[in-house]
């Protein structure tokens, strides 16, 4: 199966994303329209702290309208690796240095719109850490939680977001 992209309108081009519109062929004489959001992607990292706790992030998520605990996660920046992207954000968002940074695997969050690929890592964290490197626009508050108060969290609901779930399930069957 593949559908042959026929043309493509670029419809709104932002600071992080565009949208692109194509018209593609599915088969021939079969017609359709796809919107497709245009993402840079992204490296997300479930980090360890020496202590045994997991280092999560907790922000308010406007397209959400709550506030989400999630991964330390960032967008690749131009000529940077996803294991570059990952050591930068953990030290930017949490004020810890990776020790050890291993994949954990890759995912698509919503191919059915957008073409982002998030990079996902665990990392061992070096015992102090410095002050947090937000951007001015971001805030950030740090979570640590053991394994066990993390899995009760997501029982409860209260941990919801995908890459996080995804990261997480990756850690508990693939061997450190």
């Amino acid at each position: 199966m593949i559908e042959k992209t026929l043309s493509t309108e670029r419809v709104f081009s932002g600071r992080l994303l565009t949208l692109d519109v194509l018209e593609v062929e599915l088969e021939p004489g079969v017609r359709a329209r796809r919107e497709v959001v245009r993402h840079p992607g992204a490296a997300a990292v479930l980090a360890r702290a020496p202590d045994g706790r997991f280092v999560f992030v907790r922000q308010f998520r406007k397209p959400v309208e709550r506030e989400l605990v999630e991964i330390i996660a960032g967008c690749l920046e131009r000529g940077e690796t996803p294991a570059q992207c990952a050591a930068r954000e953990v030290l930017e968002e949490t004020g810890y240095t990776v020790r050890s940074l291993s994949p954990l695997g890759t995912l698509y969050p919503t191919p059915g719109y957008t073409d982002e690929i998030i990079h996902l890592f665990r990392a061992e964290l070096a015992p102090a850490p410095a002050a947090q490197r937000t951007d001015r626009d971001e805030r950030i508050v740090l979570e640590r939680l053991t394994p066990e108060a993390f899995e009760q969290q997501v029982r409860d609901g209260a941990i919801t977001d995908g890459k996080t779930l995804a990261a997480w399930a990756l850690h508990k069957i693939t061997p450190c």
